[in-house]
Parts: structure tokens; C-alpha cells; sequence
């Protein structure tokens, strides 16, 4: 049987393109720039090839069910239980299927969470039909572990039948260990208390999952897509051991455990590891004498990729993340909401969270085609990269006696911290662009709407008895945000913002580039940049620059212009009073003309901004 394309040779006047021909043309844009140029690397050092060929004999990864949608997940996260409750209805009324109860205390509680108590569980659920196919996810901490008994508790005491409520009780304490770095048990105490829990719930008639292999606590340290699958698989294997060893059969063991993965903004690299772990937990299921059925993975849009400053940016952020997850199969999808990380998100952020996901699976369908990745040749070859690495990171951490063992002696850990390190580093260099925060700044920005409302007193976690490194979750902006921070304070204080002088040589032409540049370079900082009209003559700028009031003054002008102008302007902004004078580019073989000449830094692509940024402010302040 023939397609209707069969008769439609669209490309049959046209000669048949090759790699070599590709190539050919690749190489006289690069002009003997070496191909390598074009290859890029993850922080697992993972080759990512400009092009790939179609991969061939592949399968799609089964994940949902053909054309089943994901549960559109949201938040449910406000300390006072009666708001809770109203802001789980309303989403559920406006297409929310799954509610996510964030208690105080959860790794994912972000500073707020609901209120552990029986009475406040009564409330939060209040007037919800938990039998209606709803799914509901707890994330709780080890201060509000008894949350998970208590949400039991009010189904029973309801007349609820147990077996229809979708309940995914996240019981996870391993993660809860590698947040806080510490834990008062070993495992062998954990693992009976969890598997007494699992039994308990079990022998009530609810519904698995019960326990959670959360990947996203390596996601919101700074860890890479490898080291979140290691773990995710390390701690999915050691509830598994604990449940087989609590006498439950394996097969009945299969569904008890799922997985969360964080998603993030790169959308490739998201969906090979969303396809990845499926693959890999296959392996292990395989392993164990299991048929391989496909593991519940509940997503979550990334912690550490939210901004405070720009946040409708963020916006933008969590739709590539939700639009990744979701082809690559999650089961599940919450959206953090893009005001989350000022505080608590008001209605309108929550809509925009809940209406992101409605609009990629009733606007664009996404959910209709199963494992659309399935042999494209980038994401295959990622996907199987992933594998590989990632099993032999989890073999380390077998090797090393299990989750708990591997947390105890840093195997984790370390590799963590040594890709913080590097993520970090290209942060500060702006290789890394964090739009709206380290590039691209709004210093006038209307201040985002969160909710007034006050954290949970929770006591304190207690028993240190085992300790290791801890892993607690960061945001990437942080250190671009405290300088803004800076910036606020001395608007509040003095009524102005620090500022530089944008010395400006020449025409347009000459300096436009690199004072577009400068200013973005500057206010990604908080310094307030000012502009100029080009000069020759070097008495105007430095009357200019005095006019201005500015601290700093950064020259601006192609290299043609500096060989000619740079270091007379620079002397006479000196003798203006410019105590720190930066110049915009590489100094090359000028930079000792240039400094000697009164130029203090130079800022160019590739620097460490957040480097000079703070180099600047301690100049103000020594001032």
C-alpha cells in the first residue's frame, strides 16, 4: 500500500544531499576554524554532534498509554489549610487532574508547605472527589512524615474505597537524607519503617505507588542528567530490596515504586533523559526476573533554572520544560509557577501554570503521538549516552553498598559538587545565559505579585547520628540576584542606582556594538548604564562623564577607534575623576598602554562577569 506522498517527488528536481556535501559547505563557513568548533558537551561530557543520521531499527519507549494524556498536576502548597483547599478546587474546576500536596518540611516545599496535622489534611481536602480519578501526589519531609498516614486516614474515615483513589503516597526517605545530610538510622532501620508503612497502606487497599525515587534532589544541586538517573535508579533498587525483604513478592514490588525527574529548559537533553531512565529501569526490572512494565515518572519544571528578577520570563522556561516532559512520555507534570521563587505564586501565576499544560495538550495535541523521539538520531544517540553512564555511575554506587551507603561515603555527592562547580563557573562567564538575570537585564521590571502568608513551624529535624555532605538545592541566578539585590538597596538608600558611564568613541557604527554590550554587561549586575553620544574630543567626555554623576566609566569603540582614542579619553577621564575605568573588549597587545593610561578592567564575552561585577562594587564601596 502506497501514501498519498508516493506521487508527490518534492525533491526529485533536486540533487541528492550528502554528509560529505554538508560538510563541504560547513567547512568553507567555518574557514579553517576547526570542525570541533561545532560540537557542543554536556556537563557529563557528552559529545552533542551538529547532525546526526537517522537511527534506524529503533522502537519507541513506552511510557503512557497511546494517546493518553499526562495528569496535569499543580501545587498545592499555601500553610493555611482553608486557602489550600480553595486553590486545589479552583484548579481542579479549571482543568487541574492531579493536585500535588506539598507539606512543610518536602524537598520541594521551597519555604512554604501545608501544614502536617490530621485537622489541617481535613481541610486541604475538603469537598474533593478523591475517587474521581484524581491523581494525588505527596511530598512530604521527615518533620511532616505523618501526613502520609493521616491523608490514609481521612479516606477510610470517609467511606472511601481505598482501591479507586490514585494516591501516590511519595514516601522517599533516602532523598530527604541527601537534602539534609544527615539521618538518625541507618538503613536497616529505615527500610523496616518504610516497608511497615507500605504494608500498612498496602493492607488498606490503596492503590500503588507508595514509595518515590526523587531524582530532582540531584537536579536542584546543581547535578547533571547523569548523575539525576544514577540515583533515581540507586534509590528505586534499594526500595525494591527493602520491599522484597519485608516478604512482599517482587512482582507486587514492581508497582510500588516510581520515579520524579526534574525538566528542564534544554528540551533535547530532557527528553533523552526522561526516555533514558525508562530504558533503565527496564534493565533492572529485566534483571530482577520482571516483565518489564513501563515506570510511573512524575515530573516537576526545574527549581534551579527559576529567576526572581524577570520572572514572566520563566514563563517561557517552564513551557519548554513541560513541552520536553511531555513528549517524552511523564506521566505526570507539574509546572512550577513562574513567581515561585519570590514567594507564594497569587492566582494569576497558578492560571498561567495550570493553562501552560491545557494549552500543549488541547491546543497542540502533544499527547496524541507516542515517543515522537523515536529515531531521530540526536536523541537516540543521547538517550543511549545516557544509558551507559548513568549505569555505570549506579554500579558505583552499588559497589559502594547501596543509596545510603553511597550517600555515607560522598560517591554522589562529589560528582555533584564538581558539576556545580562547572555550571557555576560558565554562569559567571555568561556561556550559561540566564535570560532577564545574567543577560539581558530589566532594572525598571514592575515588581511581581506573590502571596503574603507566613511558613509553617515545623520543629527542628534532630538526629544527627549518620551524617554526610548535604545537597541542598540552589537556583543558578542566586549570585547575579544578590547584586541586584545591592542595586535595590542603594536605590532605596540614596534614591540612585550605582552607575557607569557609557564613554562612547566615535560614530554609531564604531561603538554601538560594543555599548549594547557594556550595558547589558553592567545591569545584569544592577549598575545602571548611561548612554552618550560618540566623542572625539576627549575635554567633552570627561565633561560628560562628570555631568553624569557615575561611579564607573566603561569606553566604547571598535579596535580601530582604541588604537587611536583610547588612551587619551582614558587619561582624561581619569583626571575627570574616574577612579575605575573599564574599556569594552580584549586589550591584546594594548592592555599595559591601556592601563598605564588610567584603565582599570577590561569586559569582553567569556569574561567572568560575576567576577568583575562584584569587583565593581567593592570600588564603589571603598569610595
Amino acid at each position: 500500500m502506497t501514501s498519498v506522498t508516493d506521487d508527490l517527488p518534492l525533491a526529485a528536481d533536486f540533487p541528492k544531499a550528502t554528509r560529505e556535501d554538508w560538510r563541504k559547505l560547513v567547512d568553507g563557513v567555518l574557514k579553517g576554524a576547526p570542525f570541533e568548533k561545532l560540537v557542543g558537551k554536556t556537563y557529563d561530557g557528552i559529545k552533542i554532534e551538529p547532525l546526526y543520521p537517522r537511527a534506524k531499527g529503533v522502537a519507541p519507549v513506552m511510557g503512557r498509554p497511546p494517546a493518553a494524556p499526562w495528569q496535569v498536576v499543580q501545587r498545592i502548597d499555601h500553610p493555611d489549610a482553608g486557602i489550600a483547599n480553595a486553590q486545589a478546587l479552583q484548579d481542579l474546576e479549571n482543568g487541574a487532574t492531579g493536585l500535588a500536596l506539598v507539606f512543610a518540611g518536602a524537598n520541594g516545599a521551597r519555604g512554604f508547605g501545608l501544614e502536617p496535622s490530621a485537622e489541617a489534611v481535613a481541610k486541604i481536602l475538603k469537598d474533593i472527589h478523591l475517587d474521581a480519578g484524581i491523581g494525588i501526589e505527596l511530598e512530604i519531609g521527615p518533620q511532616s512524615r505523618m501526613a502520609a498516614i493521616h491523608v490514609a486516614e481521612y479516606v477510610k474515615s470517609n467511606g472511601l474505597d481505598p482501591g479507586t483513589c490514585n494516591i501516590r503516597f511519595g514516601l522517599d526517605p533516602l532523598a530527604a537524607g541527601a537534602v539534609w545530610g544527615h539521618s538518625p538510622y541507618t538503613w536497616d532501620e529505615i527500610a523496616p519503617a518504610i516497608t511497615g508503612a507500605i504494608k500498612g497502606l498496602a493492607g488498606l487497599g490503596f492503590r500503588r505507588p507508595f514509595a518515590s525515587a526523587d531524582g530532582r534532589v540531584i537536579h536542584d544541586a546543581g547535578g547533571s542528567e547523569v548523575q539525576e538517573l544514577a540515583f533515581v535508579l540507586a534509590c528505586g533498587v534499594a526500595y525494591l530490596r527493602a520491599i522484597e525483604g519485608a516478604g512482599i513478592p517482587l512482582k507486587a514490588a514492581q508497582d510500588m515504586v516510581y520515579a520524579r525527574l526534574a525538566a528542564d529548559a534544554d528540551q533535547f537533553l530532557t527528553m533523552a533523559k526522561f526516555r533514558a531512565l525508562r530504558l533503565l529501569w527496564a534493565r533492572i526490572e529485566t534483571a530482577c526476573g520482571l516483565t518489564p512494565k513501563p515506570l510511573f515518572i512524575a515530573a516537576d519544571t526545574a527549581w534551579r533554572m527559576l529567576t526572581q528578577r524577570d520572572p514572566y520570563v520563566n514563563m517561557l522556561r517552564a513551557t519548554m520544560a513541560a513541552f520536553a516532559a511531555g513528549l517524552a512520555g511523564a506521566n505526570a507534570i507539574t509546572v512550577l509557577p513562574h513567581t515561585l521563587a519570590l514567594g507564594l505564586p497569587d492566582p494569576f501565576a497558578r492560571r498561567v501554570a495550570r493553562n501552560t499544560q491545557l494549552l500543549l495538550l488541547e491546543e497542540c495535541n502533544l499527547a496524541k503521538v507516542s515517543d515522537p523521539a523515536a529515531g531521530a538520531g540526536g536523541i537516540e544517540t543521547l538517550t543511549a549516552q545516557l544509558c551507559d553512564a548513568a549505569w555505570a555511575l549506579f554500579q558505583e554506587s552499588e559497589s559502594a553498598g547501596g543509596a545510603f551507603a553511597a550517600l555515607q561515603q560522598g560517591v554522589f555527592q562529589s560528582k555533584v559538587a564538581a558539576t556545580r562547580k562547572a555550571r557555576e563557573a560558565n554562569i559567571a562567564k555568561r556561556r550559561d545565559i540566564l535570560t532577564g538575570a545574567s543577560e539581558f537585564p530589566n532594572l525598571h521590571e514592575s515588581e511581581a505579585t506573590v502571596l503574603k502568608a507566613a511558613p509553617i513551624a515545623l520543629p527542628p529535624y534532630g538526629g544527627e547520628t549518620y551524617k554526610f555532605e548535604a545537597l541542598p538545592p540552589i537556583r543558578l541566578a542566586e549570585p547575579f540576584e544578590a547584586l541586584r539585590d545591592k542595586s535595590d538597596a542603594s536605590l532605596k538608600a540614596r534614591g540612585a542606582r550605582p552607575k557607569v558611564f557609557l564613554a562612547n568613541l566615535g560614530t554609531p557604527a564604531d561603538f554601538t556594538a560594543r555599548a549594547t554590550f557594556a550595558k547589558s554587561f553592567f545591569e545584569a549586575g544592577g549598575i545602571e548604564a548611561t548612554g552618550s553620544e560618540g566623542f572625539a574630543d576627549p575635554a567633552k567626555l570627561a565633561a560628560a562623564f562628570k555631568a553624569s554623576g557615575a561611579e564607573l566609566a566603561c569606553l566604547c569603540s571598535s579596535d580601530k577607534v582604541y588604537a587611536e582614542h583610547a588612551e587619551a579619553a582614558a587619561k582624561a577621564l581619569q583626571l575627570a575623576g574616574g577612579r575605575h575605568i573599564y574599556l569594552a573588549g580584549r586589550p591584546a597587545e594594548a592592555e599595559a598602554a591601556l592601563r598605564a593610561a588610567g584603565v582599570t578592567g577590561f569586559v569582553f564575552a567569556g569574561g567572568d562577569a560575576l567576577a568583575a561585577l562584584q569587583d565593581a562594587y567593592r570600588r564603589m564601596e571603598q569610595r
